[in-house]
């Protein structure tokens, strides 16, 4: 099977015919060669996990509740999903994102900072933590990919899957997310990370995802656009609700 085709039997199965494939993040290239582009979303059953929207200011994307006054458990649902430092761009479904900022700002790694952190504790879905880092500091561009799952003999420990992918063609992106569909409890992705078309310009990007989750529980989708040297990205934003001031 070619990429093309891949790709695209990937979008149908794991988006468009999955009902809950829940959090994702998507990093590649734009179909016109000119950027780099991060994907992420966010999915949602309950009130609380629906109750929120993205928020952009510069390159840097967080969580907050739609409305604050109905916010339940904020712990592992606010939390900033995309950040930037010189060159690299990082984007994960959780606090994990500031826990590798941290360690890349003092010298560590991507992989030493996640070493750190364990699957999420939402017994008895564990839901997975994913990450990908962009790093643009050296002369060859770098794609590092990163999954936590609960070991499957003993949920109380985590299995670290990480990945260091070359960069995909042009129109194309290497895909994590946490659960493989629906169920009870919520099935962990499992494998490594599917091949997805990143066709057209950033608004059709950005269209062809939202309309591909599902619309019951699909909460907030972000892509990020980065230039291919490097420098702060823009992020254009789709919020299921608007925040409530």
């Amino acid at each position: 099977m070619d990429l093309q085709a891949e790709a695209t039997a990937n979008f149908r199965r794991h988006l468009q015919a999955n009902s809950y494939p829940g959090r994702g993040l998507v990093l590649g290239r734009s179909a016109d060669g000119a950027a780099w582009l991060q994907l992420y979303w966010i999915m949602g059953r309950s009130p609380n996990s629906q109750n929120r929207v993205f928020v952009a200011h510069g390159g840097e994307l967080r969580t907050a509740a739609a409305d604050p006054s109905k916010v339940e458990d904020p712990s592992l649902i606010i939390y900033e999903a995309m950040m930037e430092l010189p060159g690299v761009y990082l984007v994960s479904n959780g606090d994990q994102t500031r826990t590798v900022y941290d360690a890349l700002a003092t010298g560590g790694t991507f992989e030493e900072a996640l070493a750190t952190r364990e699957r999420e504790p939402d017994a008895p879905n564990y839901t997975p933590r994913i990450s990908a880092m962009l790093d643009l500091r050296a002369v060859t561009p770098a794609l590092a990919l990163h999954i936590i799952r609960a070991n499957p003999a003993n949920p109380v420990l985590s299995d670290h899957a990480s990945f260091r992918i070359a960069p995909p063609p042009d129109g194309y992106g290497l895909c994590l997310t946490t659960y493989q569909g629906d169920g009870k409890p919520l099935p962990p992705f499992t494998g490594p990370p599917l091949s997805l078309p990143l066709a057209g310009d950033a608004e059709t990007v950005l269209t062809s995802y939202w309309k591909a989750l599902d619309a019951h529980n699909r909460v907030s989708l972000a892509l990020k656009r980065i230039p291919l040297a490097g420098g702060e990205g823009s992020i254009a934003i789709r919020n299921r609700f608007d925040a409530v001031e």
